[in-house]
C-alpha cells in the first residue's frame, strides 16, 4: 500500500497537444499545492503548469519522487514507466484517451484517486518488464526494457521476415511473418492481442510469442515461462529489419543480428484503483455484458 505522508514529492507527465490537460491542470496543481505537495512537470505539461520546476521524464526517474501522475493514454504511460522504473517510483494513469488498459482512472475518478492515495487505501500493482539486448557480429549493441513488448517487423521496404526462435538454447522454429511479437502479461492486452495472442493476468509469470500475419498457419501464438531466454536470429538476406519496444523507440536491426529477451530485473509500479482485472476487461472490452 502507498503510506500517506506530509509534503511528497509528485510528478506531472502529460500527452502533448492534449486541449484536456491544460483544463485538468489548474485545479490539479491547486489540489496537490493545498496538501503541501512539491511539483515537478515534464516539457509536455510545462505550458499549461504555470512556471513549475520542469525536467525531462528521464531526469524524474533519477529523484525520489512518491508517485508519478500520468495524464495522457496509454501510449503516455509507457514512456514514462519505462523513464522512472529503476526508481520504483509509482505511477497513477489518468485516462485522457479512448481505451487505456494502463491509464484506467477517468477524470472523474481523479481526485476520489488521489485521496486514496493520500489515506493510504490504494494498492500497488507490480507489473513485470521483458529486458532485450541487441547482439551483432557477437558484440552487444544496444539495451532496452519495455513494459508491454519487444516487436522485431519488417522495415517499410522489407519482405517477410524470417525469424529463428530458440528457447533456453533450444530452436524453436523459423517463423515467416510482418513482425514477431515478445509480450508481457501486461502487454498481452496490446499489440499481441490485435494480433491474436491470449490475454495473460498481470501477475502470470510467462511471455507471449505472437507471430503476425504468419506465412504458415501452424505458426500459433506461443506462451512461455518469463525465466526462460528467448533469443531471436533476424534472418533477412539483404532486406533490413526493425526492432520496436513498446511501439515508441527501437532500432534497424541486420541480417544475423540476434535479439535476447528475458525477464527485466525492473518492474513497474501501477497505483491500482480497480478492485479486480477482469473489472477493467469488463469496462475495456465490455466482457460480462448482457
Amino acid at each position: 500500500m502507498v503510506k500517506s505522508a506530509a509534503n511528497k514529492a509528485v510528478g506531472i507527465v502529460s500527452k502533448p497537444n492534449k486541449p484536456e490537460v491544460a483544463q485538468i491542470l489548474p485545479g490539479l496543481i491547486e489540489w496537490l499545492h493545498g496538501r503541501g505537495h512539491d511539483l515537478l512537470v515534464d516539457p509536455e505539461t510545462a505550458p499549461h503548469a504555470g512556471g513549475l520546476r520542469m525536467l525531462s521524464r528521464q531526469e524524474m526517474g533519477e529523484l525520489d519522487l512518491d508517485y508519478v501522475i500520468v495524464l495522457g493514454g496509454d501510449g503516455t504511460f509507457l514512456s514514462a514507466a519505462r523513464s522512472v522504473a529503476k526508481a520504483g517510483i509509482p505511477l497513477v494513469g489518468v485516462n485522457l484517451g479512448a481505451l487505456g488498459f494502463l491509464t484506467e482512472v477517468t477524470i472523474e475518478e481523479l481526485y476520489p484517486t488521489l485521496e486514496s492515495i493520500e489515506k493510504g487505501a490504494c494498492a500497488i500493482d507490480m507489473r513485470s518488464m521483458v529486458h532485450c539486448e541487441v547482439t551483432r557480429e557477437g558484440a552487444n549493441i544496444a539495451i532496452f526494457d519495455a513494459l508491454n513488448d519487444i516487436v522485431v517487423g519488417k522495415s517499410s521496404i522489407a519482405r517477410l521476415n524470417h525469424c529463428d526462435v530458440y528457447i533456453d538454447k533450444t530452436f524453436v522454429s523459423r517463423y515467416q511473418a510482418d513482425s514477431l511479437i515478445v509480450s508481457t502479461p501486461t502487454g498481452s492486452t496490446a499489440y499481441s492481442l490485435a494480433s491474436g495472442g491470449p490475454i495473460l493476468m498481470p501477475n502470470v509469470d510467462a511471455f507471449v510469442i505472437t507471430p503476425v500475419s504468419a506465412h504458415s498457419l501452424t505458426h500459433r501464438p506461443l506462451v512461455v515461462r518469463d525465466s526462460s531466454e528467448i533469443e531471436i536470429a533476424v534472418v533477412t538476406d539483404k532486406e533490413e529489419a526493425y526492432l520496436s519496444v513498446d511501439g515508441q523507440s527501437g532500432m534497424p536491426l541486420n541480417d544475423n543480428d540476434r535479439i535476447i529477451c528475458r525477464k527485466s530485473q525492473y518492474k513497474v509500479k501501477l497505483l491500482h484503483t480497480k478492485g479486480t482485472f477482469f473489472e477493467v476487461l469488463h469496462t475495456k472490452l465490455k466482457w460480462g455484458q448482457r
